[in-house]
């Protein structure tokens, strides 16, 4: 496997700063400030970031688990819903990932039970084990 790579760089302060971030594969750069991650300014942050890479890896491990079971799904749709806790110092808290299916000829039963899988074994969910990882998953 390749080794995937992302970088940052910051300048200044922590309020008045500025960041700039690229992923390796040269696929997205932007910038982020502390109000884009902790107000509502302008740029990404790295809880996004970690939402858009979470709802991929889990949405990419769903459709692997149910093909794996004999179940191609059409369309796997995922949102991953991250909380930034401050109570005791900035942290990730809680991620919810939101997923809906187009699955044919799968019970509901199963469906659950290949997402609740998913959730616990995509590489991305690993990576986050202290992480409170919650799942809402629906066939369309």
């Amino acid at each position: 496997m390749p080794k995937r790579t992302g970088s940052a760089e910051w300048k200044g302060g922590l309020k008045d700063g500025r960041g700039s971030l690229s992923l390796g594969s040269g696929a997205f750069e932007g910038g982020y400030s502390f109000g884009s991650r902790f107000e509502e300014g302008k740029g990404t942050n790295p809880e996004e970031l970690i939402g858009a890479a979470h709802a991929a890896c889990f949405s990419m491990a769903l459709a692997a688990a149910l093909g794996k079971a004999g179940h191609d799904p059409k369309r796997v749709s995922t949102t991953a819903n991250v909380d930034l806790d401050m109570s005791d110092g900035p942290r990730i808290a809680t991620i919810t990932l939101d997923t809906e299916a187009e699955v044919p000829g799968i019970e509901e039963a199963e469906f659950l039970e290949q997402a609740e899988g998913a959730k616990r074994n995509c590489p991305v969910s690993r990576a986050l084990a202290g992480v409170d990882i919650r799942l809402n998953a629906r066939l369309a």
